[in-house]
């Protein structure tokens, strides 16, 4: 396994797996603590892991978490999804910046995103299952989602959303965020 840094992002990564493959499938390792300390992550920080399951079009996001925020690992398991994060960290040198990548369940890459950046993906095929490890318990009462379509983000989903949550069809933009943020 192989850590690379993501230019975009100041302090993200992606952790790209060596599969050993033969007439049986592949296997490969999707999470090594040497691998992540060497980056200067603590594994053993990571203490709440999650599975969402999607099927093709479903748009999940954008989020984040107010107060300490959330550092995660994300890995697409199964299928494809195509995954954003934008760091809105306001004493990084990425502030403000969109990446975009595309998991897939054939790669088992994970991504791991810094505490205080937006994160939100569209799963592109049939069923696409996706995997979290989060740094902190979940608190429902930091949640906080940013409108997936913001113009001033200009994220290129690459399918129409096909089905989202309540709460991320009604998300506030990005300036209404950050203008509830420094009240």
């Amino acid at each position: 396994m192989k850590a690379t840094e993501v230019p975009a992002i100041d302090g993200a990564y992606l952790f790209e797996p060596t599969p050993y493959s033969d007439e049986r499938g592949f296997f490969c390792r999707t999470f090594d603590a040497d691998v992540v300390r060497s980056v200067g992550l603590d594994p053993d920080a990571f203490v709440q892991d999650s599975l969402s399951r999607s099927v093709r079009g479903v748009l999940r996001g954008l989020h984040l978490r107010s107060g300490a925020g959330e550092a995660k690992l994300v890995r697409c398991s199964y299928g494809r999804i195509f995954d954003v994060v934008v760091d809105l960290r306001t004493d990084s040198p990425t502030y403000r910046n969109v990446a975009t990548f595309e998991l897939s369940g054939e790669t088992q890459t994970t991504l791991y995103i810094p505490a205080g950046c937006a994160h939100g993906f569209q799963a592109l095929t049939g069923t696409t299952d996706t995997s979290y490890r989060i740094d902190r318990p979940h608190d429902p009462a930091e949640d906080v989602t940013i409108a997936f379509d913001d113009p001033e983000l200009a994220i290129p989903w690459p399918l129409p959303p096909a089905s989202m949550s309540q709460r991320d069809r009604e998300a506030p933009s990005l300036a209404e965020v950050l203008k509830q943020k420094e009240s």
